[in-house]
């Protein structure tokens, strides 16, 4: 939450050009060492902070240095309170809820309505929820995750040095470094079962930025092509965008993408029913017929 609080600093110091220590630690509801810290943190960033001493003293952005004081006005503060927003509707706590107010009172910049609407939760948000706040604690505190992980190949259990969490199309992930694989890898959330602080603390080490073009759980990379109905162009558009096909001089869709799951590919391809005609790999057809031999068993059996 340290990084919240200070963004919460800097808008009271832009807005009021003074404030205390006292103040500070009131408006956020903790102690004043935990001010003092957060206020060394935003100079060693880079924004001077100065002390007055005595009656009428306070801390404020030193004078002469040339921030814009406009920084957090208009449509700048109203994306930070989107993101704030945003990350309310899964943390379950309504800590952000709270920040947000605190930071609006008598604020002449922000206005009451709100043109920008972000909801990060989903349908399994009851189990996601505690997971964020979970990697949240332990990626500020440095310390050990340990959960059971499903993949296509089985399930597994892991060990990691949380860094990142990253929200990314409609699901959430951890960035971490895997002591099984000696590797970062990227762990979808919903995918864990009993994440569990370990208690152990690692030393941390440089993380490079999330790879976000696969989950990195496999190497595996399918190139497919397939022919879609017209009717199915909403879906196509929606999941993938309308870069990913062609249309064909017969009206279907000429799609090609690439996956990194074969179950879940086949399980994607499967909920077209007869609307698409995969045209390779051979092994993604030959999967497909061989479901669709064992439903025709399944459904059949008693005719």
């Amino acid at each position: 939450m340290k990084i919240d609080r200070m963004i919460g600093i800097l808008s009271v110091l832009l807005q009021k050009e003074k404030t205390t220590v006292a103040e500070l630690a009131e408006i956020f509801e903790v102690s004043r060492r935990t001010i003092s810290r957060d206020i060394d943190s935003i100079c060693q960033a880079g924004i001077p902070i100065c002390t007055l001493q005595g009656a009428g003293g306070g801390i404020r952005i030193m004078d002469g240095y040339c921030m814009d004081r406009t920084l957090f006005t208009s449509k700048d503060m109203a994306m930070i309170l989107a993101g704030l927003r945003s990350l309310d509707s899964v943390s379950g706590s309504g800590y952000y809820r709270q920040l947000m107010e605190r930071l609006q009172p008598g604020a002449s910049f922000i206005s009451g309505k709100e043109s920008v609407l972000i909801d990060l939760s989903s349908w399994d948000k009851s189990s996601v929820a505690p997971k964020i706040q979970l990697f949240q604690e332990t990626i500020e505190k440095k310390q050990l995750v340990s959960f059971t992980y499903c993949t296509s190949k089985g399930e597994g259990k892991r060990v990691i040095e949380p860094y990142y969490l990253v929200f990314r199309w409609y699901s959430w992930y951890v960035w971490g470094w895997c002591t099984e694989r000696q590797d970062f890898r990227l762990f979808k959330l919903n995918r864990m079962d009993f994440p569990v602080k370990t208690g152990q603390a690692f030393e941390g080490r440089e993380a490079p930025p999330p790879d976000l073009s696969a989950e990195r759980n496999t190497a595996l990379e399918i190139e497919i092509k397939a022919l879609f109905s017209r009717k199915q162009k909403w879906r196509l558009a929606e999941e993938f965008g309308m870069d990913c096909f062609q249309e064909m001089g017969d009206g279907r869709l000429l799609f090609s993408s690439v996956y990194t799951d074969m179950e879940n590919l086949v399980h994607w391809l499967l909920t077209f029913g007869d609307e698409v005609e995969v045209l390779e790999p051979e092994e993604v057809r030959e999967r497909i017929m061989r479901a669709a031999e064992n439903m025709l068993k399944q459904y059949g059996k008693d005719s």
